[in-house]
């Protein structure tokens, strides 16, 4: 792929923290891609991520659906969420990519970031909504704001729908690789990286569909139990930040390092926290047949060519994670009215044939999954950009 098409870095005047902004193209002059904080993001890291971004839209490209598209890009701040100066910088950083966040690029939370958190920053640097380069190409843009409104505010089980329709697809593509695979869901164990939105959602939804959840990590370490742990506990017992307290835990459950879920007894690993998870040495660990990634860029490069090496099979974030994303454009722009069975059930669809056909390219083209879902991104903005034209 070419250089993205912008690049920016931000040094703030009060901490001298920076932030980054990359757009790595536009369609119809905008561009998607989520906000995230962390404490060592860097530009490089953001580039990546904006380059994901392009593909993780095009992916999703119906030419009969209401929504088309966008660019990719991504914003980043080198900061720990956790820190007292977080919100000040966090307003700080979008005042200064206001005339970006009001012209062509839309995002939301990421990473260390809360959708609350981003929308109330966002208020306060002036803007109408973090979100509000989209509003020009709606139909009808007050309708498609109260679809949205409507369905964030739906709560199953007391957790909200923008909170699940991530999870819900990262399940669905884990769900799709067994069933092609003829495992069963009952019996197949599951340890999960990070308990923060996008790995509780998606230990809940894997939990419900019969798999065994036998360890889950967080910062404080590794929560496992062979039997299978008790998922609704632990979730009910997490921080903001997706931290469990201790306290929850029952008798039988066990206490391991940061690390210990790479090597647990399980078929099902999902690095759901933290880009750069596994890398060449920790791979070696290793014992399941798939890693889906739910976090964006868990799984090096090296660590990769020596997982498909031995037989283990990653499926990537691009296609692994682009519910989330993509659920808040179809409900937007009305392909998806706001219920949660409506979500969940457009969610599974599209999941379904998404890692369906890359996994298919996979097999008939001797490539890794990445590298299918790489080549059906390519294919379907050739298709966008014959539709729209060119925005370099």
């Amino acid at each position: 792929m070419t250089d993205p098409l912008l690049s920016l870095t931000w040094t703030d005047h009060v901490t001298g923290r920076r932030g980054f902004l990359v757009v790595d193209r536009l369609v119809r002059g905008v561009c998607s891609g989520g906000l995230r904080m962390r404490p060592g993001c860097t530009l490089e890291e953001v580039t990546g991520l904006a380059r994901g971004m392009t593909r993780k839209e095009a992916l999703h490209y119906d030419p009969g659906a209401r929504y088309v598209p966008m660019g990719g890009a991504k914003g980043g701040v080198d900061c720990d969420p956790r820190d007292p100066e977080a919100y000040p910088l966090l307003v700080r950083y979008l005042r200064a990519m206001r005339p970006y966040l009001e012209s062509c690029w839309a995002t939301g939370e990421d990473l260390g970031l809360t959708r609350d958190m981003v929308d109330r920053a966002a208020s306060e640097a002036g803007l109408v909504s973090p979100v509000q380069a989209v509003f020009p190409l709606l139909d009808d843009a007050s309708a498609a704001r109260r679809r949205l409104a409507d369905a964030f505010a739906v709560a199953v089980d007391g957790v909200g729908l923008d909170e699940l329709a991530g999870g819900c697809g990262v399940a669905e593509a884990a769900l799709t690789a067994l069933d092609r695979a003829g495992v069963p869901h009952r019996g197949t164990r599951v340890a999960v990286q990070g308990l923060g939105t996008m790995g509780g959602a998606t230990a809940r939804f894997l939990a419900r569909a019969g798999l065994t959840v036998v360890a889950v990590a967080d910062v404080k370490g590794t929560i496992a139990n062979a039997a299978g742990l008790d998922v609704e506990a632990l979730l009910a017992a997490r921080d903001t930040h997706g931290t469990v307290d201790r306290g929850a835990l029952r008798s039988t459950d066990g206490e391991l390092g940061r690390d210990a879920w790479l090597s647990t007894d399980a078929e099902v690993l999902v690095p759901a926290a933290v880009s750069y998870a596994v890398g060449a040495e920790e791979q070696e660990a290793i014992r399941a047949r798939w890693i889906v990634e739910a976090a964006n860029m868990p799984v090096l490069p090296e660590a990769e060519q020596a997982l498909s090496a031995r037989g283990v099979t990653v499926l990537p974030d691009v296609a692994v994670n682009s519910a989330t994303n993509a659920w808040w454009w179809w409900t937007l722009f009305g392909d998806v009215g706001p219920t949660a069975e409506e979500a969940f059930a457009y969610i599974r669809r599209a999941m379904r044939v998404l890692v369906g056909e890359l996994l298919d390219r996979a097999d008939t083209g001797g490539v890794t999954p990445r590298a299918a879902a790489h080549a059906l991104a390519a294919g379907r903005l050739a298709l966008i950009r014959e539709r729209f034209g060119c925005y370099r």
